[in-house]
């Protein structure tokens, strides 16, 4: 097990900048989940890690120790893809001990090391199959499996539960919850998925474009995002961004009747979420345009004006109707600045 410190870390493919000054201290054994829209450099950064990339500048540290220069195998690390990347003419046990029989282990080392983790991961009846005769699931545990084998300090997950219907989804969320905790050792996660995010994280680092946005629990990241493109990355539904200006301790929302009490002069953006805001009661209205049952919970996609619409969710059952107009209280709301969309103190 080792911590993971990155120092300025860049990474260009010619003039294009893909990674830009990744600065990271990643505790021994914490889970890290790497987040951000396709093509802000999450997979490059795993990668870089990995060492199938080429660090451009600045330095990556595994244990205290630098590794820009050192290959994948001396680095010590274990990357689970989201393709499983299995070997398909062998068996479940070679695939997992394949990496300590090119180390030239003994035999029955690699067996009992096999046998121990694939009990570990309830695989122990899937030993001598193929991988084109087990399921997706399946096929995720036997490639975490292989990873686990041979103890790597660091664990490398790229988008590992992409390819899982939603109900294995979230039953592997929970094996990695349990295995995470009994192994302690640090991992990097990639994921689109804000669920999977939310709930696997000990810290999530938001990146876009190739910059880190903001790194904190998902807790941290939720309450207080530091920027209009956290705010609006973390959390589904999405919070709503209403332009705003406030004076006098009032703020009023551009276009919109109503005030709200919130400090503050001058233009800034006011940022609603879903679960903050309040419907029967309030100084804003707005018309119902469509409800979205959950079962437990409604959302209620509104229109305030020109330009203007939000999400609120409600408890079910749900007795509002489409088209009825309604008022509307924000319980919490996230001031930014209105050029910058930095968070306002």
């Amino acid at each position: 097990m080792a911590g993971v410190t990155l120092n300025g870390l860049y990474k260009r493919y010619g003039s294009t900048s893909v990674l830009e000054g990744i600065d990271l201290d990643v505790e021994d054994g914490e889970y890290i989940v790497l987040v951000g829209p396709s093509g802000c450099g999450k997979s490059t950064l795993l990668r870089c890690i990995a060492g199938l990339e080429e660090i451009t500048a600045g330095t990556l540290e595994i244990g205290g120790r630098r590794v820009n220069d050192l290959s994948p195998r001396a680095r010590n690390v274990a990357m689970v893809f989201q393709s499983y990347a299995l070997y398909p003419h062998m068996t479940v046990r070679r695939n997992m001990g394949f990496a300590l029989e090119v180390a030239r282990r003994p035999k029955a080392e690699i067996r009992e090391a096999v046998e121990d983790v694939a009990a570990m991961l309830d695989l122990v009846p899937l030993l001598d199959r193929l991988p084109g005769q087990l399921s997706g699931g399946q096929r995720q545990r036997v490639a975490m499996g292989r990873a686990i084998v041979r103890r790597p300090d660091v664990f490398l997950f790229d988008e590992p539960l992409s390819n899982l219907d939603a109900s294995l989804r979230h039953h592997m969320r929970v094996e990695l919850k349990h295995l995470h905790r009994r192994l302690q050792t640090t991992v990097f996660h990639v994921t689109h998925d804000q669920v999977e995010a939310l709930t696997l994280a000990d810290r999530i680092v938001v990146l876009h474009q190739g910059v880190v946005q903001q790194v904190g629990t998902p807790r941290e990241l939720f309450d207080r995002p530091a920027n209009t493109f956290v705010g609006t990355f973390i959390g589904s539904p999405s919070m709503a961004l209403l332009p705003a200006v406030g004076a006098g301790g009032t703020v009023r929302i551009d276009g919109l009747e109503g005030e709200l009490e919130l400090p503050g002069e001058g233009a800034m953006t006011l940022g609603l979420r879903p679960t903050d805001i309040e419907v029967g009661r309030g100084p804003l209205r707005g018309q119902i345009e469509v409800i979205e049952s959950l079962g437990a919970e409604a959302l209620l996609h509104l229109d305030l004006g020109p330009d203007r619409k939000l999400v609120a969710q409600v408890p079910e059952p749900c007795q509002a109707q489409p088209g009825e107009v309604v008022s509307l209280l924000p319980r919490v709301v996230h001031r930014f600045h209105a050029e910058t969309g930095e968070r306002l103190p």
